[in-house]
This record gives structure tokens, C-alpha cells and sequence, in this order.
């Protein structure tokens, strides 16, 4: 696990509610040039860190939106993972060898409150049965890791993956060389996460 995408319909409100509820306010990160979107981030300790991502009003005509989901987002909600890996190629290989349609390797940035660019790529699942499933983030070689430079005070105490399809979903997870703990879910596909924070543990959904 590298980060959770909290994806909210607009970016102060987000913070603030995240605030609200763990007594950590989330640094503004910067913007997606051309993706459409802006966040703020909070360590989650060691490599992980949580992203409040919203829709950038800046950004009038973005060549691509980062997550077209947050078009018609109108609660706060869970909306991505991401899973840190060494080298994307080897883990599209993988997704080649399940039959898993992949995008990417795709180039990433973002422009820092400090003015620099932090630079990364990802490999996106695409096809029908990709909900659920990560995005993977290859990131620049000597860059500092977002958790690095973001606000502290919260962890990152349980992650989990609600699913219709357990069996294919652990079974999918494992050959990406993905560990997570995948559960049964009779409706819909929904991400869990639980953090420990200054005010007690908070459910994020």
C-alpha cells in the first residue's frame, strides 16, 4: 500500500472535514497540470500517506481527468489505492500473464507548494472487473516520498477491500503480487479504511 485516494467534490471542505473527524489537518500538495485535479495529503506513517483529492476549478479544459469519477462525486468518499512498486514493467507482465488490460506506464506530476515537481508514473487497470483493483505508482528515482513531507499524527490501522467476488478478487490481488484483505460484499464494490487518530480511530469509506 502506498497511499488511499479520498476523493471529495470540493478541496477546503474535504480538509476540513478530514480535520473534523481525525484532529490532523492535510498540506496542501498542489495540482495535476492537465489531470484536472488538486489535493492536499497526511501521512498515514512509514510510506503511507492519504490524498483528499477534488476537481481543480483552475483547470478549465484538463487534457484528461485523473478520475473521472469525481465528475458527479457529491459525498466524500474512498475512491482509490495505490500500491508502490520498483518497476511497472515487471508488473504489467504480470497482468499480461492473467489477462488483465492494463494503461500505462503513464508520466505523473505534480506542481509542490515549494514551486518543484514531483515527478512519477502509474499503471492503471482498465477493463470491466477493474474496480476494486489498485493503481500501481512507480515513483521518480531520489524523489522524497509524499508521507515524508506531509502532516503526522495518524496510521493507517486496518485497509480492506469489499467485494461481490472474494475468491477472484484474492485470487487477481496475489498474482499482481498484491497482499490485501479482500471481504464479501453482496451489493457493491467498496473500499474500507480504518486510522488511528488523535481522536480515535476513524472509519473512512
Amino acid at each position: 500500500m502506498d497511499h488511499l485516494v479520498f476523493g471529495v467534490p470540493d478541496l477546503s471542505r474535504g480538509i476540513e472535514l478530514v480535520e473534523h473527524r481525525t484532529g490532523v489537518r492535510a498540506r496542501l500538495g498542489g495540482q495535476h497540470p492537465g489531470r484536472g485535479t488538486h489535493n492536499a495529503l497526511m501521512s498515514l506513517g512509514g510510506r503511507q500517506y492519504l490524498e483528499i483529492i477534488a476537481i481543480d476549478p483552475m483547470q478549465v479544459e484538463p487534457s484528461e481527468l485523473l478520475f473521472p469519477e469525481l465528475k458527479n462525486l457529491s459525498e466524500p468518499r474512498l475512491i482509490a489505492w495505490a500500491v508502490a512498486v520498483e518497476n511497472l514493467v515487471e508488473t504489467a507482465r504480470r497482468a499480461a500473464a492473467q489477462n488483465i488490460d492494463t494503461i500505462g506506464p503513464l508520466a505523473g506530476s505534480r506542481a509542490q507548494a515549494d514551486g518543484s515537481l514531483l515527478s512519477w508514473q502509474t499503471l492503471r487497470i482498465s477493463g470491466p472487473r477493474a474496480e476494486g483493483l489498485p493503481f500501481f505508482i512507480e515513483w521518480e528515482k531520489g524523489a522524497a516520498h509524499p508521507s515524508q513531507q506531509s502532516p503526522s499524527g495518524c496510521t493507517l490501522a486496518s485497509f480492506e477491500v469489499e467485494h461481490t467476488d472474494v475468491e477472484w478478487m484474492r485470487h487477481t490481488l496475489n498474482g499482481l503480487g498484491v497482499d490485501a484483505n479482500v471481504v464479501e460484499s453482496p451489493v457493491e464494490v467498496r473500499l474500507k479504511a480504518r486510522l488511528q487518530t488523535p481522536k480515535g480511530v476513524v472509519a473512512l469509506r
